[in-house]
Parts: structure tokens; sequence; C-alpha cells
């Protein structure tokens, strides 16, 4: 079994159970805590290297399971690996596929060494399990890589949970047996639903393993806020303190401050690129709905606390018009502004850990987002039809682009 490469992983400051690090790979060091965008099919929707160079995360995540698919692994190790194939430069974390296995639902049938999937994009049978995910992981040459797991959805009876949590446990063990490079960390993957038991006996098994580092699985899947955040807090102080703790799949601002406090050292979430490209945009007073009406004359930027591009250089009413009417770009800027955001709000955090004044400034970050987030949400009980306009430009598009169809355009 081989023990991969020494991470270094080393405690800069603490604030409680809040702290502040940093870690080494391949590619540069890793500042934690960080939020790491999702770039599933090596790219973050919508967005380009340099767009992502401009946003300036720790990390930038891929997905096993999609890239096997296309273009497949080997070929990106043909092409020198996942950084010389997409232009990031800088340190790269994959995901095993075990989550995207979940879900596919009816397309997989689970057994003790794997799952079988039926591809999304043809049907055929595909073949994953600890073995094949780390060989694909190795063959795309990520700086972090993750053991495969089982993810359950939430609620699930217990008999489930814990089939998944003895599956997990053994994957870990496998996927540390297939490893064939040291020049790559892998992380332990922690399930158990919402269950205390099943989460405790799930951290003695995968803890004991020698993984680099540990990741909190299975939460943000259904189980409801006060949930995650109970099993959060149990299962976080369950893991090593000498290695980076990786919460997956959640995003929430909020959530991210409650994160950091309970220890969490890194972060990945679709939900910034797929807020973006809804027009839910994620500011300091909380969330803006640039679609609504009451944005179609404001000349003021969207946050002048944000320097990226949407708000550097645009007003509320050209991103609403962008929206309103369609166009590729709303989406781009949208997605840009809600990754700068996260990547900035738990950078936020860290310094603030450095600082000495995490206690202060989380509870102030919070305290001024719920505000606005109330705000908002009286603006939209007193006009419930204020996004009507951006609607109805939807609906002409739609007739438009229909009747083109029609006439063969």
């Amino acid at each position: 079994m081989l023990d991969g490469y020494d991470i270094g992983f080393r405690l800069l400051a603490s604030a409680g159970a809040a702290r502040a690090g940093v870690f080494t790979t391949p590619h540069g060091d890793v500042q934690t805590p960080a939020f790491m965008p999702v770039g599933t099919r090596a790219s973050v929707k919508g967005l380009t290297t340099a767009h992502l160079e401009a946003v300036g995360p720790q990390v930038v995540l891929a997905n096993a399971y999609h890239l096997m698919l296309r273009p497949g692994a080997e070929r990106i190790r043909s092409l020198g690996g996942l950084h010389r194939f997409s232009g990031w430069e800088r340190p790269i974390l994959t995901d095993s596929g075990g989550y995207q296995v979940f879900s596919l639902g009816d397309l997989v049938a689970v057994d003790d060494d794997g799952v079988t999937v039926k591809s999304h994009l043809d049907g055929e049978p595909l073949r994953l399990g600890p073995r094949e995910a780390t060989a694909a992981q190795e063959a795309l040459g990520a700086d972090v890589v993750m053991a495969f797991d089982q993810c359950c959805r939430l609620p699930a009876e217990r008999a489930e949970l814990l089939a998944a949590v003895d599956r997990t446990s053994r994957w870990a063990e496998a996927s540390l047996l297939a490893r064939t490079r040291e020049d790559q960390a892998m992380f332990g993957i922690v399930q158990g639903g919402t269950d205390p038991a099943l989460r405790a006996r799930s951290a003695a098994r995968v803890t004991a393993l020698p993984f680099q580092g540990f990741a909190i699985g299975g939460l943000s899947v259904g189980e409801g806020p006060e949930a995650m955040r109970t099993t959060l807090a149990a299962t976080s102080a369950l893991l090593p303190a000498a290695r980076p703790r990786y919460l997956m799949g959640v995003g929430l601002p909020l959530d991210l401050v409650d994160a950091v406090a309970l220890g969490i050292d890194l972060f990945d979430c679709v939900l910034p690129t797929r807020n973006g490209r809804r027009g839910h945009l994620f500011t300091r007073d909380g969330v803006v709905r640039i679609g609504r009406r009451e944005h179609e004359a404001q000349e003021a930027p969207l946050d002048p606390e944000c320097p990226c591009e949407a708000c550097r250089r645009h007003s509320r009413a050209y991103l609403h018009h962008l929206f309103a009417v369609g166009e590729h770009s709303a989406t781009v800027l949208g997605s840009l502004h809600n990754l700068t955001f996260l990547v900035q709000w738990v950078a936020t955090l860290r310094s603030a850990v450095l600082e000495g004044t995490f206690e202060a400034a989380s509870s102030a970050m919070a305290t001024r987002y719920r505000a606005g987030e109330e705000r908002s949400k009286g603006a939209r009980a007193e006009d419930p039809e204020g996004a009507r306009g951006s609607r109805d430009a939807a609906k002409e598009r739609r007739a438009r682009r229909e009747e083109g169809a029609g006439r063969g355009e």
C-alpha cells in the first residue's frame, strides 16, 4: 500500500474549532479554509481558464466519472494530464465519481465490489469501483484524489445506510491498495447519513487508514439544514486535526460560516454557477434576484465590495437587461460573480482566523447576510410579480425560436 506524498498540512492559527492552515501539492500550496469551484468536465461551466485565474481559487475540482466517459481518462493522460489539458496550472482535486453514481439513480446497480453504471450518454454499461476510480484518477493526474465511496439520498433506512458505510470502508482500503502513483494525495470519505452511531463507525474505520486528508460526504442530499449542522458538528470532531477536512457538496454562504467554525478546511459545490446562470447572485447582503424589475433602472453595482467584472464594470440595470433578453454573457457574468463571492467569502473567514477576529467577523458576516435575506423576502412578499418582466421576456424568446424553427432558420 503506497502512502502517497506528504502534503505537510500545517495549522497556522485557530479560533475555537475554526482554523487556518496550509498544505503542499505538486502544483502549489493550498491555503485553507478554501472554496473549490466545480469543473466537472475539466471546465467550470460557462467560464474560461482566464476567468478562473481572475477568481483565484486555491483548488479546482474535476470529476473522474464524467471524464472517463468523455474524452476518456487515458486520452487525457496521453495529452499530458488534466493540468496541461485544461490549461489550469494550480492544484486540481478529482472526485472519484461516487456522488455522480448516486445521482444517476436507476441507472446504477451496486454490489460489494463497486457499481455497474448505464452511461447517461448512450446507455452503455460502465464498471466503476475503487480500482477503476483510482486508476482513472491516476490517469487524469490530479494533485488530490478521492477514495471511491457510496452515498445515500436522505432520508434512508438505517439498513441502507449501514450497508453504504461498510462498503465505503472496504472501498476506502481497496482504493489505497490500488494506488501506483506516489505524487498524488488521497482523501478518504466518511459516510453514515444523519445517524451519529453510523458516522462514528465510518469515521473510526476510515481514519484508521493512511489517507492524507478526510472528507465528510453524504450531506446536503435531502436531510434539511438543522440535521446537516448537527451531523456536521458531530462528524468533524471525529476527524484528525493533523489532516485537512473536506465537506463535500456544500456551498450556501451561511453553511460555509457554520462549517468553518466547526473546523472544516475545504468546500465544493455547483451552487454558485448554477445559481449564477439563473440570475440568483450572492452578495454580502443576501441573494439578489437580478431578474426582478426593481433592478431594471438601478445604476448601482451588484456588490460594490466585489472585484469581479460584473461588479466593477456593470450596473444592476445592465445585468438585469442581459438576463431579461437572454444574452449568454448574463450567465457568464452571473457565474463569475458567484464564484468570486464564495472564494472571497471563505478567504475572509480565513483571514479572520489568522487575525484573531473570527468570532466577531463571522458573526457580523452572518448577521448582515441574514438581514439582507429578510429584506429581500419582504420585497418579494410586497411585489410577488417582480420577476414577471424577465419571465415574459423568456416566453418571447422561446416563441421567436419556435417561429424561426418553423421557417427552417
